[in-house]
């Protein structure tokens, strides 16, 4: 059955006002472009839902009836365009990104603080999850925004755009010897103990990759799941880490120290995720273009 929009505000306002010449105002329709309405509606329907002579206008039983269900579908119709509209305009939404925590806790609460600025009724949650956890999350649909390092595994079925590359540093205790160096090699920190993340973990991964293919060993000496557990039990004094340098703030703000990391030197693009042949919503390329404005590497 096709009723139009048209055909329903025609009627509730005949049925409004019992008069053809004022309906047709109402309506910005002329007498015979609102009498084609009404008529097309009640062939739709199967039967007539007013009574017209030349001095009354009257609804009928049926159309006494249906008035009122007219009248509700074309205030959900304007509400239904008006939410639609406060969409497209970000005036209304909810919108769900996924971080790996270095990043989540230092450079995302700025973005959400000019994203919050920028569209202040647009409703944000955020999984705070590990990189990999990131990318199932995109590519399940659970949030439509991801920021990650690059795994080294496939992603066919996802976008990635490069925000920064992160060029990993090593952590020190603030009285560790190596501080008088303004650079830091491999073969400097085999007299140190090593604090590690433990497997599997992408981060542990790539330095026992790149360590690999250097032939380089490392003893280490404790492990944990959590990037700032390590960056504590340096500042501590257990030894030493190698870490993004997204946790510099965080070293630093522990009482911890840092130095650039060379020969080799580790480094993984930090980047947003987004999935292959879903369109994004107005909110999420939003939150993609204030990513791209203001997040930047934290080792300059």
């Amino acid at each position: 059955m096709n009723v139009t929009v048209k055909q329903l505000k025609a009627f509730v306002a005949v049925a409004k006002t019992r008069s053809f010449a004022e309906a047709a105002e109402l309506v910005y329709l002329s007498q015979p472009a609102l009498s084609i309405a009404i008529k097309n509606l009640e062939e739709t329907v199967g039967g007539q839902l007013l009574v017209r002579s030349t001095r009354t206008l009257a609804l009928t039983p049926e159309g006494e009836a249906f008035y009122p269900v007219a009248e509700r579908l074309l205030a959900d119709w304007d509400d239904a365009m008006l939410e639609l509209h406060n969409l497209f305009s970000l005036k209304r939404g909810k919108l769900s990104v996924a971080a790996m925590p270095s990043f989540a806790s230092q450079q995302l609460a700025s973005v959400l603080a000019e994203y919050r600025a920028l569209y202040p009724d647009i409703n944000v949650t955020v999984q705070d999850v590990v990189a990999e956890a990131v990318v199932d999350a995109v590519r399940s649909g659970r949030v439509e925004v991801g920021i990650a390092f690059l795994p080294d595994s496939a992603i066919d079925d996802l976008n990635f755009e490069t925000l920064f590359d992160d060029r990993f540093v090593v952590a020190l205790p603030p009285d560790h010897p190596l501080l008088d160096k303004q650079e830091i090699t491999w073969n400097q920190l085999r007299s140190s103990s090593f604090i590690a993340l433990q497997r599997p973990s992408s981060i542990r991964e790539v330095i026992e990759r790149t360590l690999e293919e250097k032939k380089f060993d490392l003893s280490i000496e404790f492990e944990s799941h959590h990037l700032i557990t390590n960056i504590r039990m340096v500042v501590c004094g257990l030894g030493v880490s190698v870490v993004p340098s997204l946790c510099i703030p965080q070293i630093e703000q522990l009482g911890g120290c840092w130095r650039p990391l060379k020969a080799p030197a580790i480094i993984r693009k930090v980047g947003i995720f987004t999935r292959k042949r879903y369109p994004l919503s107005t909110a999420a390329t939003a939150m993609v273009e204030v990513l791209r404005k203001s997040v930047y590497p934290l080792d300059q």
